[in-house]
């Protein structure tokens, strides 16, 4: 397994718990992303973008491999990023900053984004020191370390069939839920759980713990 971790522009938390999970991992950045880097202790192997938001322009000399791209493009920067990944080898990815910051949109790409490649094979997480996300792959059962009383919201972007959550103070069972239901809004974890679509396209969110891995 090659582990990667792209850094995104969103806001992050630079908890113990992430830094730890960046240990050993490959990192490249997307643009602003690099702010992250510091913060985290990390450097990237690889730097890409257009540069229209980094207030770290690439120059002369950097240590970091730099990849730069016309703002007129039809892809993102993430985008761009979790691509150069896999052509790396990455069989794992952390996406990291992709929760928010000032970009509401960009933060739905990067829900889009991990739902395309976890439907092609890609373990992918999203985390930003405070919370975390796991695409949830119809057929598969997604196990969550969760503490007990961890908040936690399956958010949709289609219908859903087979429904099933083990390990939460509301469980469901083979449930069908409409995309426009938020029947799956604010659940909380007993322990670790379980959660298992069979049709549609979800994504596990819950809070972190930052004492935690």
């Amino acid at each position: 397994m090659t582990d990667f971790a792209v850094l995104l522009a969103g806001d992050i938390a630079a908890t113990a718990r992430l830094k730890a999970r960046l240990a050993g991992c490959r990192v490249i950045a997307a643009d602003a992303g690099i702010g992250h880097a510091e913060e985290l202790g990390v450097l990237p192997e690889l730097w890409l973008g257009d540069f229209d938001s980094s207030k770290q322009p690439p120059r002369a000399g950097c240590e970091i491999e730099i990849a730069a791209y016309p703002a007129d493009k039809d892809k993102t920067d993430g985008e761009l990023a979790i691509e150069a990944a896999i052509a790396r080898g990455a069989t794992r990815i952390l996406l990291v900053g992709a929760l928010g910051g000032p970009r509401s949109d960009h933060a739905f790409a990067h829900y889009i984004l991990a739902l395309r490649h976890a439907g092609a094979g890609i373990a992918i997480e999203l985390d930003d020191g405070r919370e975390r996300c796991w695409p949830l792959t119809p057929g598969r059962t997604l196990d969550a370390d969760l503490c007990a009383g961890t908040q936690f919201s399956i958010l949709k972007f289609s219908d859903v069939t087979g429904l099933t959550i083990t390990g939460a103070r509301y469980p469901l069972d083979k449930v069908a839920v409409p995309f426009t239901s938020i029947l799956t809004q604010s659940n909380e974890a007993t322990g670790p759980i379980s959660v298992r679509i069979e049709t549609g396209h979800a994504i596990l969110m819950a809070q972190a713990d930052p004492d935690r891995h």
